[in-house]
Order: C-alpha cells, then sequence, then structure tokens
C-alpha cells in the first residue's frame, strides 16, 4: 500500500505536468536531441506532420510502483518485418470508432497492455511527429494512473513490458549513441538504455521532449 505521503507528492507531480503540458511545449528542438541523422539526405524522421499521411496515437502512462513514478513501454515480438523487437508506447492506428486521437491511445492501451480507460486520466499531449519510413503522424498522449496497473498484455502484440521510471529518464547517463544501417545507409543513433532495453527513434524523441518537461517541473 502506498503511504499517504508519496501519494501526495504524486499527485502533486501529476499536477505540475498537466500544468505545464498547458503551456508551450519544447517541441522539435527537444525532439531532436534523439533524432537519428546520416551523413546522406535519407532521415527516417522528418519533425512536421504531414497532410495525408496514416494516423497513430500512442500513450505515455505515468504510475506509481515501489514509491517511484513509472512509464510504460511494449517491445513487439520478432519477425521478419520493418518494426521486428520495435519498442514504443502502447498505441496504434486511428480506427473509425474512434471520435479523436486520446480515444485511439485509450484503446489501443487498454487492447495492448490491458489497462482499462476508465483508470487513466488524460492529462495532456506531447508534440505529434512525422515517420517517413511508415508514413504515419504520431500523435502522444499523456496520461496517469493514481494505483499501479494490473497489466495483462496481448500475446500477439506484444513480447514483454518495459517499465522505466522517471529517475532513469532523467539519468544522462542513460543517453548513448550507436551506428545501425537502415536501407544501406548508416544512421548515427541516439539513444535510451534502459536496463539493456535500447529506445530510439520516434519513441526517443517523444522522451526527450517529455525529459525537457519533467526536468523543469522538478526544478
Amino acid at each position: 500500500m502506498l503511504s499517504e505521503n508519496f501519494m501526495d507528492i504524486m499527485e502533486e507531480i501529476f499536477t505540475k505536468i498537466e500544468q505545464r503540458l498547458m503551456l508551450p511545449l519544447p517541441g522539435q528542438e527537444a525532439q531532436k536531441l534523439m533524432m537519428p541523422t546520416s551523413g546522406h539526405s535519407m532521415d527516417r524522421f522528418s519533425i512536421e506532420v504531414k497532410k495525408g499521411a496514416k494516423e497513430g496515437g500512442v500513450l505515455l502512462l505515468l504510475y506509481p510502483k515501489n514509491k517511484k513514478i513509472y512509464f510504460a513501454l511494449t517491445q513487439r515480438h520478432t519477425y521478419n518485418g520493418a518494426h521486428s523487437g520495435q519498442i514504443s508506447f502502447p498505441g496504434g492506428k486511428v480506427e473509425a470508432a474512434d471520435a479523436t486521437i486520446i480515444d485511439t491511445a485509450l484503446r489501443e492501451t487498454e487492447e495492448e497492455i490491458g489497462v482499462p480507460s476508465k483508470n487513466i486520466r488524460v492529462i495532456g499531449r506531447l508534440t505529434d511527429l512525422y515517420i517517413i519510413a511508415s508514413h504515419f503522424n504520431v500523435r502522444p498522449v499523456v496520461g496517469v494512473a493514481t494505483t499501479q496497473p494490473a497489466f495483462n498484455l496481448d500475446a500477439r502484440e506484444v513480447s514483454q513490458l518495459i517499465e522505466v521510471s522517471l529517475q532513469e529518464l532523467l539519468n544522462d547517463n542513460l543517453v548513448e549513441e550507436k551506428e545501425l544501417i537502415v536501407r544501406n545507409h548508416i544512421i548515427n543513433t541516439p539513444f535510451f538504455n534502459f536496463n539493456g532495453f535500447h529506445v530510439w527513434g520516434a519513441t526517443a524523441m517523444m522522451l526527450a521532449e517529455f525529459k525537457e518537461i519533467v526536468k523543469v517541473v522538478g526544478s
């Protein structure tokens, strides 16, 4: 059982993050801190959203665990495809029944990791970004749960759940860089090393922006 003192602190942090999300966001400059770069003209990521691209919503879900605040990432199964082993936020493509991008993010989160939408309070949005390789506008939503979720993973979509604390996100020593070969080009790729899980690309770019927000909240 969480202590009342921690609950108060957690609620204060959630409120501060919510208030900060109402202000102008760090945006592209923060995203670019974790953007893969190439010496060639090919870039996998383009900051600006594109008209006519497919639309997707993802959820950065904050919740308490062991008297710390965590967020959840998912890893896909290994297969012969573009997203093999990918680590990302719960989320997916907009469906016809979704009234808003928030509905998409909540629905996908419930489907993928089993957290009911009714247990999540949405507190804001991060900056959208466009992924050239998949022709997707990704629109990140931030939500909170005041109790530790009882995760129930969709075995078809999710290989495992990766739980990361805000302390880990704020630890600059966990930011590293490596070279990857993508479509016959070498790209320099910043990534977060969360206990051996390498989080890069669009997810890392969204986390970079959220990290800037948490840094301001905690200062």
